[in-house]
């Protein structure tokens, strides 16, 4: 709650919503916190929840040394805090989609050398089950996110998809999981499909945005 709070500080000011590589990270990690948490009331997770925490921990370190970012244009309309929250928590259950993606090929390694299994590491079935659960919820929200943009895009530029680095990594994130959950549901995919598929499309999803802000601020110093 208090990083919420921080957050709800960082993003908005008199002068409007402020975006930057910081505060998008921390609000990320701060969701997938509040996300793994309720999810912890109905499946157990094991040791796993320490992972969730040690990211947001960094997360608001992160914030607290860095830029706030830029101002938004346009900030008060109200497509745009629709696709703003929808973004958000599109890559909050996608960054636990690709963490369990990554447990899942910890627990194969596992099976083959049961000595080097993490102490409270779930059943690999359990993680597989958690990973698909979070992309068919994850994908139902990035298609959510899309829409909403099209429509700001559309009010705010007359364009419902303007050719940018965000629509053209978002779109192909979309399909990209939208293929693997359909290989999922009709052929079983499974194991490094399931791993390889989960952290491609994160990454197309993490160079819509994420990516570039870390260029524009980080290598690039610009704000």
């Amino acid at each position: 709650m208090l990083h919420i709070a921080l957050l709800i500080g960082a993003f908005f000011g008199a002068d409007g919503v402020r975006l930057g590589f910081a505060t998008m990270l921390s609000a990320i990690a701060a969701l997938s916190v509040l996300v793994y948490g309720v999810a912890s009331w109905r499946y157990s997770l094991g040791g796993m929840q320490g992972v969730v925490l040690a990211i947001a921990a960094v997360a608001v370190l992160v914030q607290g040394v860095m830029d706030g970012g830029h101002l938004i244009p346009q900030s008060e309309n109200p497509a745009f805090r629709a696709h703003l929250l929808m973004s958000i928590t599109a890559y909050s259950l996608f960054l636990i989609a690709a963490l369990h993606a990554v447990f899942l090929a910890v627990a194969e390694q596992a099976l083959q050398r049961p000595s080097t299994a993490p102490v409270g590491m779930l059943p690999l079935l359990t993680i597989e089950a958690l990973l698909f659960r979070f992309l068919e919820v994850g994908f139902t929200v990035l298609t959510l996110t899309l829409l909403t943009g099209i429509v700001f895009s559309k009010q705010a530029f007359g364009e419902h998809l303007p050719f940018t680095h965000m629509v053209v990594f978002g779109i192909t994130s979309w399909i990209i999981f939208a293929a693997l959950l359909l290989g999922r549901h009709r052929y079983g995919w499974r194991g490094k499909r399931a791993i390889y598929g989960t952290l491609t499309g994160f990454a197309m999803l993490f160079l819509s945005y994420m990516g570039a802000e870390f260029v524009l601020e980080i290598v690039l110093g610009r704000v």
